[in-house]
Formats: C-alpha cells, structure tokens, sequence
C-alpha cells in the first residue's frame, strides 16, 4: 500500500507543477496587459487633455487678437464719422478711402453731397428712427443734430490686411463687411466699442496642434516602452521560475523514488556520462594520432621511391626494385586509409572548418572533372560536363570540392573501362542539385540503405576500395552545409549520386 501512495504521488506532484507554471504564466501575463492597458488610458488622457489645453490657449489668443482688430475698427469708424460731421458743418474733407457724403434734413430730403454722380438715399426706417446704422457692403449712417448724415467708404481700410487674418468684421444683422479669404466662419466674436459691429476671429487649429501633434512619438513611447519592458521582465521572471519549479520537481521526485528505483537512475546517469566520455575520448585519440600514424608512412613511402629510382645508383637485383615498388604502393594506400579516417574524425569532432558562403557550383564542378580528366582518359572512360550556367550555392568550396572529388572518383572507381560518368547541375525551387551518373556496377537497395556509413566498403570486381570513408565524409560535410546526398541505382546498370545545397 505504501509503495501504491508513492507512485501516485509522483503524478500528482507533477500535475501540481505543471498547473503552477501554466497558472503563473496566466498570472504573469494578465499582469501585464493591465499594466499596458493602465499606462495606455494615462497616455490617452494626457493627450486629450493636451490638446483640449492647445486649443484653449489658441482660442484665448484669438480673442485677444479680435479685441485688438475691435480697436483698430472703432478709431476707424471714429475718423470716418469726423470727417462726415465735417462735411455736415461745411468744412472741407479729405476723400481718403470715403467714396461719398451725402447730408439729408430731418425730413429726409438731401440738403448736400460730396460727389453728385453717387446718388445716395436713406432708407424709410432711418428718417423715422434716427439711429446709428451700418450697412453692407460699405454705408455709413449716423443723425447728427437735426440732420442725417450718410457716407460710402471702403470697408478694406477699417484694418490693416496683416491684421484681419482668419477673420472678419460684420454689422450686428450678420452682414459681412470686410474678411479674410482663409476666415471659414464663426471664430470668437467681440464687439467694436461704440458702433454696431462685430469682429469674428476663427481659430486655426492646424497650427494650434502643430506641437501637439510632434509629441504624439512621446506618447507612444509612454505607451509602448513599459508594455515591452514588462514583457521582457515577465519572461525572464517566468524562465526562472519555470527552471525553479523543475528543480524542485525533480527533487520531489527523486525522494519519493525508492532506494532500488534511485540506484537504477544513477547507473543510468553514470552509463549515459561514460558513454559520451568514451565517444568523445575516442574521436580526440583518432585525431591526436594523426602525426603518430603518417610520420612513419612518410618515411616508408619517401624511402620506397629513394630505392626504386635509385637515386643513389643501382641496387643490383631486380627484385630490389620490385619490393621497393610494392612498399610504395602499400604505404601509399595504408596512408590514404588513415588519410581518411583522420579526416572523417576531425569532421565528427567539429575541427573541419565550414563557412558557408556564396559560391559556384558549376565552377567547382568543372574544376574537379579537369582535376580527374586525366585518370579518366588513362581509363577509357568518357567524363562529361551537364551543365552550361553559374548556379550559386550557400555552401563552403572547399567542402563542395571535396565531396564533388569523392562521388567522382568513386564513379569512376566503379565504371569499367568504356564507360561513361556525367557530371550535370540543375537549379530547383530553393536548393541547387548536383548529380554523379555513371554505367558502372550500381548499387543494390541493401547497399544505398547502408551507404554513408563510417567503414562501410562496397567491394566490386576489378576495383580497389579504399577505407570506406568517403561517402561518409561526403555526407557528414553536406549535413554541416544544410545540404543532404541522395544515393541511387540498379545493380549493372550504373548509379547517381545527388548533392542538394542551399541556394544563395
């Protein structure tokens, strides 16, 4: 019974876990979407408030400008009914923007008048009433005495142009007098003191909001900088935790484990770590062997040549040379071998350097069908060329030259004497592919199943095989690139070899 609670409390303090983390994530992330949305309304109301305080300072200024354009009207109006009460009293008067005075009696007759050709008359309601008047486009009106007094003048010298911008002067009944051609309508309205008139100013809220506007950057950073700052602090506080919470899960569950159960994780654990410290003690001695082992090859090769050239004279007996001939050769071939095998193992262990980069596939290729031009002629063996454009790669052209001479070499390794190994390039959707087709012996499906592997040698009549590391080296230096070799063929009737890379 005991043992049964153990192992169901296993399951259950994970679940516990597991709904920690998944809750504190929740937690976390409701966090800060109310952080962001706080700091989102705050930005909101600041920026509405800005510009309600923008406009508000515009209108302010416009009022103040309409009191000063109210101003400049009334000494306006007051110089031009001067010079009407002159013209009244029989004095000369100066035209300067009045186009005509005309004078009427209490009974609305005309008793005198400035220019005789404008024939000027009063309205009914004006002789009657007798009362200050002013009418559009441009009439002045005002009882002086027993008499009335009527002038025509020009509503453009009431104000400055400069000054009356985006506004307007108009009579108490709404009739614009003067404006601006950028007054659209309404704006603060103030009264010229002492004449029925009003001046309009409108607000230009473009240039009210200019400043406003230029701070909408700020605002979005107000906005967006807590959101992304916050939501970098959650993830690294919820990592931490999440590793945390792992820990200790892992704790709970190693001491709820019984004594056997833990003992058997252990030797796990002590198996998995000799595993990796015996493949990776094992990659480091193939590799640090390699001057041990090639030294005494060099020396048994460069001797062999030394006896068999006799380049210290002759060594007399035919057989001298002979053996000399066969020990070059079986160094030659015992020195390959190793070649590859160090090779394969500094590519495993990561010390085969790979930068890939943009290069030419059809460059590299021709270059290695000249490298074996001369090894196919000395054999019959047609070697041609498939292609006719560059085809650029993202691949190393070193490792693209070295897997191109291996599937070429075994191509003509494998093809007897008359054959044919064709070398063609093709470009695809994504990947550039690169293809080996010969007629020689082929492989079977058990073989293209085990090809690749390290030591894996495929024997054939009438050729030599190396140490069966070339394919892999192949394979090992495309998978490195983001590449992949394919391999295929019937028995007898030839083989392909394709290598897809990356296009660039």
């Amino acid at each position: 019974m005991a043992l049964a609670r153990t192992a169901e409390s296993i399951p259950f303090a994970a679940g516990l876990a597991r709904r920690a983390r998944w809750d504190i994530r929740v937690t976390v992330l409701v966090c800060v979407v109310l952080i962001c949305g706080s700091f989102a309304a705050a930005a909101m109301l600041q920026m509405r408030n800005d510009r309600v305080h923008a406009l508000a300072q515009a209108r302010v200024f416009e009022a103040e400008r309409a009191a000063d354009i109210a101003a400049t009207a009334a000494a306006a109006f007051d110089r031009i009914a001067t010079q009407g009460r002159a013209f009244a009293d029989g004095k000369p008067v100066a035209a300067g923007g009045i186009g005509n005075i005309t004078v009427f009696d209490a009974s609305g007759l005309a008793l005198a008048t400035q220019n005789s050709l404008d024939d000027m008359s009063l309205p009914a309601d004006t002789v009657t009433r007798r009362v200050l008047r002013i009418l559009a486009p441009g009439t002045l009106i005002f009882p002086y005495g027993t008499k009335t007094v009527a002038m025509r003048f020009d509503p453009r010298t009431l104000v400055p142009g400069r000054l009356l911008v985006r506004a307007a002067i108009a009579s108490k009944d709404g009739a614009v007098l003067a404006r601006d051609a950028a007054w659209s309508g309404g704006g603060a309205t103030t009264a010229v003191p002492g004449w029925p008139v009003v001046v309009r100013a409108a607000v230009d809220e473009d240039a009210a909001l200019a400043a406003w506007q230029g701070a909408l950057p700020l605002y979005l950073f107000v906005i967006l900088g807590p959101a992304l700052a916050g939501g970098a602090l959650a993830a690294v506080f919820v990592r931490a935790f999440e590793r945390q919470a792992r820990t200790s899960e892992a704790i709970r569950a190693l001491r709820s484990t019984r004594p056997v159960e833990a003992k058997l994780l252990v030797r796990l654990a002590t198996a998995e770590r000799e595993a990796a410290e015996d493949s990776r003690a094992k990659s480091e001695f193939i590799a640090h062997m390699s001057h041990e082992l090639r030294t005494p090859l060099n020396a048994i090769i460069g001797f062999s040549e030394v006896i068999e050239r006799g380049f210290y004279g002759t060594v007399g007996h035919a057989k001298y040379v002979e053996y000399a001939h066969d020990i070059n050769e079986a160094g030659r071939a015992l020195h390959n071998k190793i070649g590859d095998i160090l090779e394969f193992a500094n590519v495993e262990a990561g010390r085969y350097p790979v930068r890939p980069q943009s290069v030419d596939v059809c460059a590299v290729a021709a270059a290695c069908v000249n490298e074996h031009a001369g090894r196919a002629f000395s054999r019959r063996i047609a070697l041609e060329i498939g292609f006719a454009h560059a085809s650029p790669a993202l691949a190393d052209p070193v490792a693209v030259n070295r897997i191109l001479t291996g599937l070429i070499a075994n191509a003509l390794a494998y093809t007897q004497e008359g054959g044919l190994v064709r070398v063609d390039v093709h470009d695809e959707e994504a990947a550039v592919v690169l293809r080996v087709v010969d007629n020689g012996h082929g492989f079977t499906r058990d073989e293209v199943a085990k090809a690749g592997r390290p030591f894996r040698r495929f024997d054939r009549p009438g050729a030599s095989t190396g140490a069966g590391m070339g394919l892999a080296i192949a394979m090992s230096l495309a998978r490195r690139m983001g590449g992949a070799i394919r391999l295929d063929g019937t028995p007898g009737g030839g083989s392909v070899a394709e290598l897809r890379l990356p296009k660039a």
